[in-house]
Protein backbone atom coordinates (compact mmCIF):
# COMPACT_ATOMS: atom_id res chain seq x y z
CA UNK A 1 0.00 0.00 0.00
CA UNK A 2 1.40 3.56 -0.59
CA UNK A 3 0.32 6.28 1.66
CA UNK A 4 -0.71 9.16 -0.94
CA UNK A 5 -1.24 13.15 -0.75
CA UNK A 6 -2.87 15.91 -2.01
CA UNK A 7 -0.86 17.91 -4.07
CA UNK A 8 -1.09 21.92 -4.07
CA UNK A 9 -4.12 21.74 -6.99
CA UNK A 10 -7.67 23.61 -7.60
CA UNK A 11 -9.12 20.02 -6.58
CA UNK A 12 -7.36 17.26 -4.53
CA UNK A 13 -6.19 13.83 -6.67
CA UNK A 14 -9.02 11.16 -6.71
CA UNK A 15 -6.15 8.55 -5.98
CA UNK A 16 -8.99 5.82 -5.93
CA UNK A 17 -10.10 6.15 -9.47
CA UNK A 18 -6.48 5.87 -10.93
CA UNK A 19 -4.63 2.74 -11.59
CA UNK A 20 -1.88 1.69 -9.49
CA UNK A 21 0.37 1.54 -11.97
CA UNK A 22 -0.42 5.35 -12.47
CA UNK A 23 -0.02 6.08 -8.83
CA UNK A 24 3.15 4.86 -8.74
CA UNK A 25 4.64 6.45 -11.39
CA UNK A 26 2.90 10.07 -10.12
CA UNK A 27 4.26 9.62 -6.80
CA UNK A 28 8.06 8.35 -8.40
CA UNK A 29 7.96 5.16 -6.42
CA UNK A 30 8.09 1.59 -7.41
CA UNK A 31 6.85 -2.04 -5.48
CA UNK A 32 10.04 -1.74 -3.65
CA UNK A 33 9.65 1.40 -1.97
CA UNK A 34 11.60 4.92 -1.71
CA UNK A 35 14.81 5.21 -0.61
CA UNK A 36 15.83 6.96 2.44
CA UNK A 37 17.36 10.02 0.42
CA UNK A 38 14.15 10.23 -1.40
CA UNK A 39 11.95 9.48 2.04
CA UNK A 40 13.99 12.58 3.82
CA UNK A 41 12.74 14.97 0.52
CA UNK A 42 9.17 13.85 0.73
CA UNK A 43 9.55 14.62 4.79
CA UNK A 44 11.15 17.76 4.31
CA UNK A 45 8.46 18.53 1.75
CA UNK A 46 5.02 17.34 3.45
CA UNK A 47 5.78 17.02 7.12
CA UNK A 48 4.97 14.56 9.71
CA UNK A 49 2.52 12.15 8.75
CA UNK A 50 -0.44 13.83 12.25
CA UNK A 51 -2.99 15.17 12.27
CA UNK A 52 -2.99 18.58 12.51
CA UNK A 53 -3.74 19.43 16.30
CA UNK A 54 -6.54 21.85 16.86
CA UNK A 55 -6.41 24.97 18.18
CA UNK A 56 -6.75 25.06 22.19
CA UNK A 57 -8.28 28.21 24.68
CA UNK A 58 -7.04 28.48 27.89
CA UNK A 59 -9.32 27.55 30.86
CA UNK A 60 -9.99 31.29 31.64
CA UNK A 61 -11.55 31.55 27.92
CA UNK A 62 -13.17 28.62 28.32
CA UNK A 63 -14.74 29.30 31.19
CA UNK A 64 -15.53 33.09 29.97
CA UNK A 65 -16.93 31.05 26.64
CA UNK A 66 -19.57 29.25 28.71
CA UNK A 67 -21.53 32.68 29.19
CA UNK A 68 -21.35 34.06 25.08
CA UNK A 69 -25.13 32.25 24.74
CA UNK A 70 -27.91 34.26 24.19
CA UNK A 71 -30.39 32.82 27.10
CA UNK A 72 -27.50 33.34 29.35
CA UNK A 73 -27.91 37.33 28.51
CA UNK A 74 -31.74 37.01 29.37
CA UNK A 75 -31.06 35.52 32.27
CA UNK A 76 -28.43 37.82 33.70
CA UNK A 77 -30.34 41.06 32.17
CA UNK A 78 -33.18 39.24 34.39
CA UNK A 79 -30.87 38.90 37.48
CA UNK A 80 -29.90 42.78 37.08
CA UNK A 81 -33.53 44.06 36.61
CA UNK A 82 -34.41 41.90 39.74
CA UNK A 83 -31.18 43.33 41.56
CA UNK A 84 -32.80 46.81 40.80
CA UNK A 85 -36.31 45.97 42.35
CA UNK A 86 -34.30 44.26 45.62
CA UNK A 87 -35.44 40.72 44.58
CA UNK A 88 -32.58 39.79 46.20
CA UNK A 89 -33.66 35.82 46.49
CA UNK A 90 -34.36 36.08 42.83
CA UNK A 91 -31.07 37.70 41.83
CA UNK A 92 -29.09 35.05 44.03
CA UNK A 93 -31.04 31.61 42.49
CA UNK A 94 -30.79 33.33 38.80
CA UNK A 95 -26.93 34.11 39.26
CA UNK A 96 -26.89 30.54 40.82
CA UNK A 97 -28.31 28.75 37.65
CA UNK A 98 -25.90 30.65 35.12
CA UNK A 99 -23.07 29.80 37.02
CA UNK A 100 -24.11 26.45 37.68
CA UNK A 101 -24.74 26.30 34.00
CA UNK A 102 -20.94 27.81 33.59
CA UNK A 103 -19.49 24.97 35.32
CA UNK A 104 -21.17 21.86 33.72
CA UNK A 105 -20.33 23.74 30.19
CA UNK A 106 -16.37 24.11 31.19
CA UNK A 107 -16.53 20.82 32.43
CA UNK A 108 -18.25 19.13 29.56
CA UNK A 109 -15.63 20.74 27.31
CA UNK A 110 -12.92 19.75 28.84
CA UNK A 111 -13.92 16.09 29.07
CA UNK A 112 -14.69 16.11 24.94
CA UNK A 113 -11.49 17.69 24.61
CA UNK A 114 -9.95 14.97 26.20
CA UNK A 115 -11.54 12.45 24.14
CA UNK A 116 -9.77 13.70 20.87
CA UNK A 117 -6.74 13.43 22.61
CA UNK A 118 -7.70 9.87 23.06
CA UNK A 119 -8.54 8.99 19.72
CA UNK A 120 -5.07 10.90 18.34
CA UNK A 121 -3.45 8.31 21.02
CA UNK A 122 -5.54 5.18 18.97
CA UNK A 123 -3.76 6.15 15.66
CA UNK A 124 -1.36 3.73 14.45
CA UNK A 125 1.95 4.35 16.36
CA UNK A 126 4.54 2.27 13.63
CA UNK A 127 4.44 0.99 10.43
CA UNK A 128 6.05 -1.58 8.05
CA UNK A 129 7.25 0.37 4.90
CA UNK A 130 9.58 -0.63 2.05
CA UNK A 131 12.52 1.66 1.89
CA UNK A 132 15.69 0.59 -0.77
CA UNK A 133 13.43 -3.35 -0.67
CA UNK A 134 14.17 -3.48 2.31
CA UNK A 135 11.17 -4.18 4.97
CA UNK A 136 11.80 -1.44 8.31
CA UNK A 137 9.57 -0.58 10.97
CA UNK A 138 9.00 2.85 11.45
CA UNK A 139 7.36 5.80 13.98
CA UNK A 140 3.87 6.22 11.52
CA UNK A 141 4.37 9.81 11.60
CA UNK A 142 7.29 9.31 9.30
CA UNK A 143 5.50 7.98 6.83
CA UNK A 144 5.53 10.22 3.45
CA UNK A 145 3.93 10.26 0.09
CA UNK A 146 5.15 7.40 -1.90
CA UNK A 147 6.02 4.65 0.88
CA UNK A 148 4.88 1.34 0.35
CA UNK A 149 2.85 0.36 3.72
CA UNK A 150 2.76 -3.43 4.37
CA UNK A 151 -0.16 -4.50 6.49
CA UNK A 152 -1.16 -7.52 8.63
CA UNK A 153 -4.69 -8.91 10.20
CA UNK A 154 -4.85 -6.79 13.55
CA UNK A 155 -2.87 -3.88 11.96
CA UNK A 156 -4.44 -0.58 12.22
CA UNK A 157 -3.74 1.61 8.69
CA UNK A 158 -1.37 4.19 9.93
CA UNK A 159 -2.00 6.46 6.96
CA UNK A 160 -4.20 6.82 3.70
CA UNK A 161 -3.64 4.44 1.76
CA UNK A 162 -3.59 3.55 -2.12
CA UNK A 163 -3.44 -0.69 -2.78
CA UNK A 164 -0.94 -2.23 -4.99
CA UNK A 165 -1.48 -5.59 -3.58
CA UNK A 166 -4.11 -7.58 -1.33
CA UNK A 167 -5.98 -10.68 -0.70
CA UNK A 168 -9.26 -11.07 1.47
CA UNK A 169 -8.37 -7.74 2.83
CA UNK A 170 -11.50 -6.26 4.96
CA UNK A 171 -11.26 -2.83 6.88
CA UNK A 172 -12.76 -1.64 9.55
CA UNK A 173 -14.46 1.50 8.45
CA UNK A 174 -16.57 2.53 11.03
CA UNK A 175 -15.91 5.65 12.21
CA UNK A 176 -15.70 6.67 8.46
CA UNK A 177 -19.30 5.05 7.79
CA UNK A 178 -20.72 3.99 10.98
CA UNK A 179 -20.68 0.23 9.46
CA UNK A 180 -20.09 -2.03 12.47
CA UNK A 181 -19.02 -4.98 9.63
CA UNK A 182 -15.67 -4.90 8.21
CA UNK A 183 -16.12 -3.84 4.50
CA UNK A 184 -14.22 -6.32 1.98
CA UNK A 185 -12.34 -3.38 -0.90
CA UNK A 186 -10.94 -4.07 -3.67
CA UNK A 187 -7.26 -2.51 -5.14
CA UNK A 188 -9.26 -1.76 -8.75
CA UNK A 189 -9.85 2.00 -10.09
CA UNK A 190 -13.25 2.88 -8.74
CA UNK A 191 -15.44 5.91 -9.92
CA UNK A 192 -13.85 9.47 -8.99
CA UNK A 193 -17.11 10.66 -7.63
CA UNK A 194 -17.81 7.73 -5.92
CA UNK A 195 -18.54 8.14 -1.68
CA UNK A 196 -16.18 6.12 0.90
CA UNK A 197 -19.36 3.95 1.75
CA UNK A 198 -19.29 2.88 -2.08
CA UNK A 199 -15.64 1.96 -2.55
CA UNK A 200 -16.52 -1.63 -2.26
CA UNK A 201 -15.15 -4.72 -3.94
CA UNK A 202 -16.64 -5.77 -7.05
CA UNK A 203 -16.79 -9.26 -5.13
CA UNK A 204 -19.51 -8.41 -4.13
CA UNK A 205 -21.80 -9.11 -6.55
CA UNK A 206 -19.44 -11.46 -8.93
CA UNK A 207 -18.58 -13.75 -6.31
CA UNK A 208 -14.31 -13.06 -6.87
CA UNK A 209 -11.72 -13.22 -4.57
CA UNK A 210 -11.64 -9.70 -3.09
CA UNK A 211 -8.95 -6.90 -2.16
CA UNK A 212 -9.14 -4.20 -0.53
CA UNK A 213 -8.98 -0.17 -0.44
CA UNK A 214 -7.19 0.96 2.41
Amino acid sequence: MLKRTSQPRQRPIAWHARDFQQVLADLRTSPEGLSEQAAHRAMTEFGPNLLPPPKKRGPLRRFLAQFHNILIYVLLATAIVTGLLEHWVDTYVILAVVLVNAVIGFVQEGKAEKALDAIRDMLAPHASVVRDGRRRTIPADQLVPGDVVLLEPGDKVPADLRVLKAKNLRIQEAILTGESVAVEKSAEAVDEAAAIGALRTRAETEDAVPEAEG
